[in-house]
């Protein structure tokens, strides 16, 4: 999944713009990632355009940006990586019972600031924040923090869970709270096939023994 226009193929399942922004780097349960759909700037734009942080039109505008001004873009999607590797850090300590790095957390407290700095509140039934007047090449990032400081701050943390079959991350929004993958449709359908294809070996183990 390299290409920016492979974006769709990503189920954005975290319930939380933060944790789809941190699975868009997945692999296996345990170890490191082994597929990054932030393969450049473009993939950033892709990424965010897809998720609903940018406007079709605020998209084509990133692009038309970033390719007037490569080291800016460059700037910021190291930052975008930088923020990621961050969000990563405190959701999956979350899920690991451990405490977060400080470090990392001041970061976070500081993206957030910057975050706010760039927004204007938007009157309605009630107030939002919004970014839709930032014309920075970084302004899909600060909708990401924001909605993963918000998650942080008023929780429910307990329902922060990693997919049994990937290390995607999501908020276990169910009924009962039990759900244990990211999409039936991906690592639970796997799921099923391994256990129906054990109980089907087993089965035929018995009969060759009996």
């Amino acid at each position: 999944m390299h290409a920016s226009d492979d974006v769709t193929r990503m189920r954005l399942v975290g319930g939380n713009l933060g944790l789809d922004f941190i699975n868009t780097r997945t692999g296996p349960p345990q170890g490191d990632p082994v597929d990054d759909l932030l393969d450049g700037y473009a993939g950033l734009v892709a990424w965010a355009a897809y998720a609903g942080v940018v406007s079709k039109n605020a998209a084509a505008r990133l692009r038309r940006l970033a390719h007037e001004d490569p080291p800016a873009a460059d700037a910021a999607f190291a930052r975008s990586r930088g923020i990621r590797d961050d969000l990563d850090e405190v959701f999956r300590a979350l899920v690991e019972g451990r405490e977060a790095d400080d470090l990392v957390l001041r970061r976070l407290r500081e993206d957030e600031s910057e975050a706010l700095r760039s927004a204007r509140l938007r009157p309605g039934a009630v107030f939002a924040w919004t970014w839709d007047e930032d014309r920075s090449l970084a302004g899909p990032l600060w909708p990401v923090v924001h909605e993963a400081i918000r998650l942080l701050l008023t929780g429910p943390l307990d329902r922060i869970k990693q997919c049994g079959g990937c290390r995607y991350l999501f908020l276990d929004e169910s009924r009962n709270h039990a759900r244990r993958w990211c999409s039936m449709e991906d690592c639970g359908t796997d799921e099923k096939i391994r256990r129906y294809v054990t109980t089907r070996r087993a089965a035929r183990e018995l009969r060759t023994l009996g």
